[in-house]
């Protein structure tokens, strides 16, 4: 759901069904502090962020940030190799990752997720139509946009890679999940 400038989505119960509906909402001052304690859902601003995390030393918060590009090496290293084989980079992964999470997303919606720029994505783009990964097709209410979704080789292609990572994703979480009397999971 788009928001226009000055305007946030929040998370409450439906007052009819109970469940949890987004709800758009005007931001301003008068709002933020009208909202209810504690919220749904909030962002925080860089000044909130880690308020109450200043027993944090500056080598834990070191330790953390090393921590997280180890992840993404290894993370992002699982579907390299794959990627590789096919001449494709993690751009190219990140589009079909995306465009196979929401079929019929538009170009323009896509570079919003990706925050790429047109003649990026138009690249990435290029290279996947034209080895059968992805097709495009014109908008139904608007001939002008490009509706993008996965081909089967593309689908096959999506939930290969997601496999591999599926295993290092699991694989960590079992790790770490693991009652101590049960020692190492791996």
């Amino acid at each position: 759901m788009p928001t226009q400038k000055g305007e946030s989505i929040i998370q409450e119960p439906h007052s009819r069904s109970g469940r949890i509906e987004p709800k758009r909402v005007a931001m301003t001052t008068a709002s933020v502090n009208a909202l209810p304690a504690p919220p749904v859902s909030v962002t925080l601003g860089p000044a909130q962020a880690g308020a109450n995390l200043l027993f944090l030393r500056e080598e834990e918060i070191r330790l953390a940030q090393d921590l997280l590009f180890f992840a993404y090496r290894d993370f992002t290293n699982a579907a390299d190799v794959i990627l590789e084989e096919l001449g494709l980079g993690r751009a190219h992964h990140r589009a079909l990752h995306f465009i196979g999470r929401t079929p019929g997303i538009t170009v323009s919606d896509l570079l919003g997720v990706l925050r790429i720029t047109k003649q990026s994505l138009a690249r990435v783009l290029s290279l996947l139509i034209e080895q059968g990964y992805v097709a495009q097709v014109p908008g139904r209410a608007d001939r002008r946009q490009r509706l993008l979704t996965l081909t089967g080789a593309g689908q096959a292609l999506e939930r290969r890679l997601y496999e591999r990572q599926k295993e290092r994703l699991t694989a960590a979480i079992a790790k770490q999940a693991a009652p101590p009397w049960m020692g190492s999971a791996g």
